[in-house]
């Protein structure tokens, strides 16, 4: 008997099939143990020694593969393949050893294949190796790494910058670029421009012919800077005749892409698809597992010589001899530090068409995604012919010449596959596709019309995730494994936000990148950390001893890191106040003192920091309370705008004034100008535009808590009212929240009294039932979709799923639930048991006095410890 190892289970049932009787094949479920979250778990007093801790779920998994090595005489390591597979593999053989479960007699083989097909893992059979140590040891030096840069900045950043979550050594760099990025769009100035454009017409057909030069000059884009040159230039060309001076037709190609690695399989799902990088990997797992893809992490573009045959089978079948280029496509890898262990991303049988498979919404997209790119990359270059038309516009005493651009596609070639013109991050297209008409020099277009228009140049695009993980694998930052992580762990930290596509720096973000720029800068420079992972790859080569790299690295941060411990939070502030001062201190018009305060307008406007993070307050505390965010000083208003002090108008109950004001949490409305707790608040909801508020509203707000009525079974009063978390209504102490804002203004007594009952049921106790937001009918039993005290989840049977942050609860689909449970109970090792058929109620037995105890099954089941989450190489630390 061989005992094989795999990661998933998914994979090990596949695989048993695969090889028979003669093997018994395991799941590990990622990682079998990890370094402790806590200190002490890497020493580099001797000499970088790591404590690893098996997790209670994984010591099943060791126990199983232990118990089924007692009658084998081979065990066999399949674990991914690649450096977090072979690190996998390391990590259970140790174990193992520890446990002395390995007999003498057992030989220990390690196998790679890159896609779960019959033929692929029968190969990599034939072809077993030892474990690779150098990969291993890349592994362990990536882990310290990560750990010594997260245990010792993170304190530092708690201690200095109250608020602020962790630091990584990927993660703050990535911070940065996006924190960057907003900076240069803050900075940035706009210039006006004109565009000047002629709508001409010959034979019949209308085509548009842009303002090329003027007395000889070219015209550029910025050349027409104001609104009079170009109605100018409008009349002179209005008043002129036009003849068709050249005409250059130039025939061009456009080369399909290469196959898909793991970044650009993200940028493109996420352009495309609008999927988040982490979903598109948990689908990409799947498609692996059941054995559709090959491997879905790697940075090769380079696909085996039978992906190619194939791809070249298949297109010369459903497309043509005449789409097949002579010879097949080779691509080499463009990006910085790539590890080219295996193939690109593509079909393992590239004739399953994607609309011939049972697959749910989102793996039919993501198949077809990978399917036309594996196929359009050995397909022959789309063929177009470019025009370009030179018209001289005869003014006497001026040279005016305008110029028209066309193009058309002569031969489709890859661009058959997509049925219309593909555009992808990566297009470089600067010239329109217009299709010009049939155009001779000599020809004299007429005129319909000119249009001039006003511009302004843009400043730079905020990262979006698909391009902010192309310019990390540019600049050789992370792993392709590590991208989706990196990102989810910006946006758990609150140090991003995403709005719409684009990756906007929080507050908080933007202060950590100031603080890690000043007093940490070696370490969240990008050629510094694309230099360490270039030594990562030295070491997984051989080239380097894995733990004189992190001597090296060690000796350098310490004396970092001990430096700044020393610093006062104030002398911490200064330096972040002089950084961040264009930001949260911008010039005001009059040229005063944009620090100085506009309450009392003595004291000087300085960064804070309280329990919740960063604000901005006045010197003069506790005298002078004035406080503002940062993103209000940030807005361009002035401070004496963004502290809001504007009178809303008077109450007509009380007489009072109601003010509009901004404090250290954000704006709120005021009754009164009374100080201290006294003045009645209210805080302006979340969702609510604070400059359109009006002295309605605020009344609204100010009239909060509402009572509702009675509770017709205790005879208590219930109100609504706005707290921390939301709207709320409230009973005898006992909470439960409203959906909206608006509600809390118009809930009535029926719709309280049921809210309360439905928390009353549910609540969030061991045990309790959750009112369902969704249910669906399954044949294993009901799926319900709940909101839970840790966040929304996904129900059947004894099997709790969490829906991903991305998705709102009431959107979920049936496919994407059923794949969430079906994935949480690989996890966890339970199976969905089908539910049993429903008792007629006739049958439903006469009270009668209780039964003795009978039968054993009757006696309450040992609870089970709850599942870990599995560590995979997605799971970052920091």
């Amino acid at each position: 008997m061989k005992v094989v190892v795999v990661e998933s289970p998914a994979k090990a049932k596949t695989i048993n099939k695969y090889l028979g009787s003669d093997y018994h094949v395991l799941a590990s479920f990622g990682h079998v143990r990890d370094l402790p979250a806590k200190d002490g778990s890497v020493r580099p007093d001797e000499d970088f020694a790591m404590s690893w801790e098996v997790d209670t779920a994984s010591k099943k998994r060791i126990a199983d593969i232990a118990n089924a090595l007692k009658g084998a005489d081979e065990l066999i390591l399949a674990t991914d393949p690649d450096r977090e597979g072979e690190a996998i593999s390391w990590h259970v053989l140790d174990v193992l050893r520890q446990k002395k479960a390995i007999k003498k007699d057992v030989t220990v083989r390690r196998v790679l294949f890159n896609a779960i097909t019959k033929d692929a893992i029968l190969a990599a059979m034939q072809v077993p190796r030892e474990i690779d140590m150098p990969l291993v040891d890349a592994y362990l030096a990536r882990r310290a790494l990560d750990y010594l840069v997260g245990f010792t900045l993170s304190p530092i950043l708690w201690r200095k910058l109250p608020g602020s979550r962790s630091a990584g050594r990927v993660q703050s760099v990535a911070l940065r670029l996006v924190s960057d990025r907003e900076s240069e769009i803050e900075k940035f100035k706009p210039d006006e421009y004109w565009s000047v454009e002629a709508k001409l017409a010959q034979a019949g057909k209308s085509f548009l012919a842009r303002l090329l030069s003027v007395d000889g000059k070219k015209t550029d884009k910025l050349a027409i800077q104001n609104g009079e040159n170009a109605a100018e230039l409008k009349k002179l060309i209005e008043a002129g005749q036009f003849n068709v001076s050249a005409v250059d037709k130039k025939p061009t190609k456009r080369n399909p892409y290469a196959p898909f690695t793991t970044s650009s399989l993200q940028q493109d799902a996420s352009s495309r698809l609008s999927l988040s990088p982490s979903r598109t990997m948990q689908i990409a797992q799947r498609l692996y597992e059941d054995g559709l893809i090959t491997y879905m992490r790697t940075d090769a573009v380079q696909m085996a010589p039978e992906g190619i045959a194939m791809a070249r089978s298949v297109i010369g079948k459903y497309f043509g001899e005449e789409y097949l280029p002579e010879k097949a496509r080779i691509y080499q890898t463009k990006a910085k530090n790539a590890q080219e262990a295996h193939e690109a991303i593509r079909p393992t049988d590239m004739f399953k068409r994607p609309e011939n498979l049972s697959l749910d919404a989102d793996q039919a997209k993501l198949y077809g995604l990978i399917w036309r790119r594996t196929l359009a990359s050995q397909m022959k270059s789309a063929e177009i012919d470019r025009t370009t038309v030179d018209i001289a516009v005869n003014v006497p005493g001026r040279a005016v010449e305008l110029r028209a651009v066309g193009s058309v596609v002569s031969f489709p070639g890859f661009l058959k596959l997509y049925g219309v013109e593909v555009k992808s991050d990566e297009d470089t297209e600067d010239e329109d596709s217009r299709e010009l008409p049939p155009l001779a020099v000599g020809d004299k277009p007429d005129l319909q019309a000119v249009d001039i228009e006003q511009h302004f140049t843009q400043p730079p695009s905020r990262y979006t995730e698909a391009s902010l993980i192309k310019k990390m694998e540019e600049l050789g930052i992370g792993r392709p494994s590590t991208y989706a992580a990196t990102l989810t762990t910006l946006k758990d930290r609150d140090y991003v936000r995403l709005e719409g596509k684009a990756l906007h720096p929080e507050d908080r973000g933007r202060i950590v990148t100031a603080f890690l720029e000043n007093f940490f800068n070696r370490y969240v420079e990008y050629g510094f950390t694309a230099g360490l992972e270039e030594q990562l790859d030295e070491i997984s080569a051989g080239h380097l001893e894995y733990k004189q790299v992190l001597r090296d690295f060690w000796k350098d941060f310490t004396a970092a890191t001990t430096e700044i411990k020393d610093l006062r939070v104030s002398e911490v502030l200064d330096v972040l106040n002089d950084a961040l001062a264009s930001r949260i201190f911008p010039p005001k018009e009059d040229g005063s003192d944009p620090r100085r305060c506009p309450t009392c307008g003595e004291g000087q406007l300085s960064l804070k920091l309280g329990k919740f993070g960063a604000f901005i307050g006045c010197s003069n505390y506790p005298e002078c309370k004035h406080t503002m965010q940062l993103s209000d000083a940030a807005s361009g208003q002035s401070p004496e705008a963004a502290a809001g002090d504007g009178v809303l108008g008077i109450d007509p109950e009380s007489g009072e004034e109601v003010f509009l004001k901004t404090g250290r949490f954000g704006p709120y409305v005021q009754l009164g100008d009374a100080g201290g707790k006294d003045a009645k608040r209210s805080s302006i909801p979340k969702g609510w535009d604070a400059a359109a508020t009006t002295l309605e509203s605020a009344l609204k707000l100010l009239s909060l808590p509402r009572d509702v009525g009675l509770h017709p079974e205790s005879g208590l009063p219930i109100t609504a009212g706005l707290g921390r978390y939301g709207p709320f209504i409230l009973c005898d102490g006992k909470y439960a929240n409203l959906p909206d804002v608006e509600e809390v203004f118009t809930v009535g007594l029926n719709r309280a009294v049921d809210l309360l009952a439905q928390k009353a049921a549910g609540g969030f106790k061991r045990g309790g039932t959750v009112a369902a937001i969704q249910t669906f009918e399954h044949d294993n039993g009901p799926i319900t979709v709940r909101a839970g005290r840790y966040g929304p989840y996904v129900n059947q049977g004894k099997i709790n799923a969490t829906i991903p942050k991305d998705i709102q609860p009431e959107a979920v689909t049936l496919e994407q639930a059923v794949e969430w449970i079906a994935a949480r109970a690989e996890a966890t090792g339970k199976k969905v048991k089908k539910a049993p058929a429903k008792k007629a109620a006739a049958k439903k037995p006469a009270a009668k006095k209780a039964p003795a105890k009978t039968a054993a099954a009757k006696k309450p089941a040992a609870k089970k410890a709850p599942a870990k989450k599995t560590v995979s190489d997605e799971d970052v630390p920091f």
